[in-house]
């Protein structure tokens, strides 16, 4: 079997330095669709270097792209075709809110490996810490088609009981038809985001935005829409992503406040609604 679990859990946690500065920032805020419009009071605090708010979600690519995903599949005991990889989900807990440059040192490591039948899930754990201590922890879900079946554990259900009654605001972003070519720049550089010969052998018609990108997206919606842009108020961010992006599709974000945390759910417009986040949350202070 590819992934040999034993292996992948008992290897050593690996270590390196990660920086970034606000150049790396405002990429990333233009990458997940900031600056529309362009002059925008609110969105020139994530374009404008001289008023610069990092949005929690920056975490996700900070010093080294995806590297949650790309980390996981060389670990010890992992040995996979990325063809037949998917990002299955992403939590993040911050510790106190992430600065517009820094140097800090990341530890990555699997936290778990479940055997879901026809596919395997690997958690990639990654903790992050500066000088001044702990910055973030993320929770990389790694769903990799076809390797399931040898009798692990299956793993906690991720399935969330939806927020009762109807949301307390829905909103609509548009991806931009290169919204995946902008973002990869942050330093995904998987094929599947660009390549339609790739997207193909990997069972898709066409090149898909990464789902990162939604992620980013949808907490920025967030943030905009019921944190009164107050990046320093989320503590903590998770979703599955449950379906694919087109570029050039509309999202629909629905939201619904809960005591400490703002339930989400995000669909294609253009696909009948079609789910793309789901079971997600964003904790906030």
């Amino acid at each position: 079997m590819p992934i040999d679990a034993a292996k992948a859990l008992a290897a050593e946690p690996r270590t390196g330095e990660i920086s970034w500065t606000p150049k790396d920032v405002l990429l990333y805020h233009l990458g997940i669709g900031a600056g529309r419009p362009a002059t925008g009071p609110g969105e020139l605090r994530y374009t404008l270097e001289s008023r610069l708010h990092v949005l929690p979600s920056f975490a996700t690519v900070a010093g080294a792209g995806s590297p949650g995903v790309i980390s996981g599949l060389s670990m010890p005991g992992v040995d996979v075709d990325l063809a037949r990889v998917l990002h299955g989900g992403q939590s993040l807990t911050l510790h106190r809110p992430l600065p517009a440059e820094g140097t800090a040192t990341a530890t990555d490591r699997i936290a778990a490996v479940y055997d879901k039948g026809k596919a395997a899930v690997l958690v990639m754990r990654t903790d992050v810490a500066d000088a001044e201590g702990p910055l973030w922890t993320g929770d990389t879900q790694i769903y990799v088609r076809g390797e399931g079946g040898w009798g692990g554990d299956r793993g906690p259900a991720t399935r969330r009981e939806p927020p009762a009654g109807a949301p307390d605001r829905i909103v609509e972003r548009s991806v931009r038809e290169d919204q995946a070519l902008l973002y990869r720049l942050c330093g995904d550089w998987n094929p599947l985001h660009a390549d339609p010969e790739f997207a193909e052998r990997a069972g898709f018609d066409r090149p898909i935005l990464h789902g990162l990108c939604t992620y980013g997206i949808t907490l920025k919606a967030v943030v905009d829409t019921l944190l009164a842009g107050d990046v320093a108020r989320v503590r903590g961010y998770a979703a599955r992503f449950a379906g694919v992006v087109h570029p050039g599709e509309t999202l629909r974000v629905r939201m619904w406040r809960e005591d400490g945390e703002i339930r989400v759910d995000v669909s294609a417009v253009e696909r009948g609604d079609a789910p793309v986040l789901a079971d997600a949350g964003v904790q906030y202070a």
